[in-house]
């Protein structure tokens, strides 16, 4: 591996790390947990040139906030000056459940 695309690779993982914490910043409404730690964010991929993919779900195919929420997350996402495009898929497979929230947020609301 050259020096150069190690660089990149490690500007790439970077830049994925500034993603997920401006994600961490979109809050589910019915829930005071952040998407990203509620487990609704599958998939955050970015290039080397800066294209971001995030693979979303929401806690159910119902969900009131299913416009607002992933129009949020592409929102903050395409406001990092590093990113230039953003794509972002709603998906339902595989569903949610409380098992993809983190450890911290299952304490934090009593589930066990």
């Amino acid at each position: 591996m050259s020096t150069e695309s190690t660089s990149n690779t490690l500007s790439a993982d970077a830049l994925r790390q500034k993603i997920i914490a401006a994600i961490r910043t979109i809050y589910d409404p019915e829930i005071p947990v952040n998407v990203y730690d509620l487990g609704l964010i599958y998939r955050v991929d970015v290039t080397e040139t800066g294209e971001v993919f995030i693979d979303m779900t929401l806690t159910s195919p119902g969900c009131p906030e299913a416009q607002t929420l992933p129009a949020s997350v592409e929102q903050v996402v395409e406001a990092l000056p590093e990113v230039k495009k953003v794509t972002l898929e709603l998906v339902w497979d595989h569903p949610w459940t409380k098992d993809r929230m983190s450890e911290e947020v299952k304490m934090v609301l009593g589930i066990f």
